[in-house]
């Protein structure tokens, strides 16, 4: 098998990395679901999968299409309600990573997944919405986002906030009463970007094999902050390589 790889299967497994054995994580549709299934199949077997739908322990033997797909409540230890999920597993913080994606991104790690464009009533563009990610960006320990990375995606200023990061820096979490820490990473084809412990501002702290500062400054809205010397991220193995490639063959 070639060791040759893509910016997207970089970013897949280095987001499945994050993720440590025995955690319990609230994992969105497409590369969040992912990178967990990627997870559990490589370094963490013991990683509790859990889906919005009320699935809790889900072992999906193929990326699931939707939430609502029947093979993670066929493979779930358990399955509960939709309203016993957020009532008693995430909004008193049981859960210990929430694991996301989004339209858009900004330099407090708030994410767009609502609209583009105009206003909310008149939109250019009607995403999926909220579902649950305002919940989990509150509630979860700490969050994870992924996501390419572009300058249509990582903005100044977002064009509707569904999912609150860090507001508009440190301090806006606690004065909104949020349970969790929000988020550590946003991992992204290009790189990692981390928040400034001072300011909560997403600092750009590690990089992608071959992608370069300026590269990832130019795909973000914003004068993008960077360590003085970022770290190189360690290249996919060969084994993760061939478990993301079976995986995603599943849904090709």
């Amino acid at each position: 098998m070639t060791t040759e790889f893509t910016a997207d299967e970089m970013m897949t497994v280095g987001a499945a990395r994050s993720l440590r054995d025995g955690a319990a994580c609230f994992v969105g549709i497409g590369l969040p679901s992912t990178a967990a299934n990627l997870a559990r199949r490589t370094h963490a077997p013991d990683l509790v999968l859990i889906y919005e739908s009320g699935t809790l322990g889900a072992k999906p033997d193929r990326l699931p299409l939707s939430i609502g797909d029947g093979v993670l409540a066929d493979t779930a230890d358990s399955v509960i309600s939709v309203p016993e999920i957020f009532n008693y597993w995430l909004q008193p913080g049981r859960i210990d990573i929430g694991f996301l994606g989004g339209a858009q991104v900004d330099r407090f790690g708030n994410i767009n997944t609502t609209v583009i464009g105009g206003d909310y009533a008149d939109p250019k563009v009607r995403l999926p919405g909220a579902g649950g990610a305002p919940e989990i960006a509150a509630s979860c320990r700490e969050v994870l986002i992924v996501m390419r990375m572009s300058p249509r995606s990582f903005v100044d200023r977002l064009d509707f906030v569904t999912s609150v990061g860090y507001g508009t820096g440190k301090g806006d979490r606690e004065a909104l009463g949020l349970r969790g820490r929000g988020p550590v990473k946003v991992i992204t084809d290009l790189g990692v970007l981390e928040p400034d412990p001072d300011t909560c501002e997403l600092t750009l702290t590690q990089l992608s094999p071959g992608a370069t500062v300026e590269q990832a400054r130019a795909a973000v809205g914003w004068p993008l902050k960077a360590v003085d010397v970022p770290t190189e991220l360690a290249p996919p193995t060969e084994t993760e390589l061939a478990v993301l490639r079976e995986l995603k063959a599943t849904i090709e």
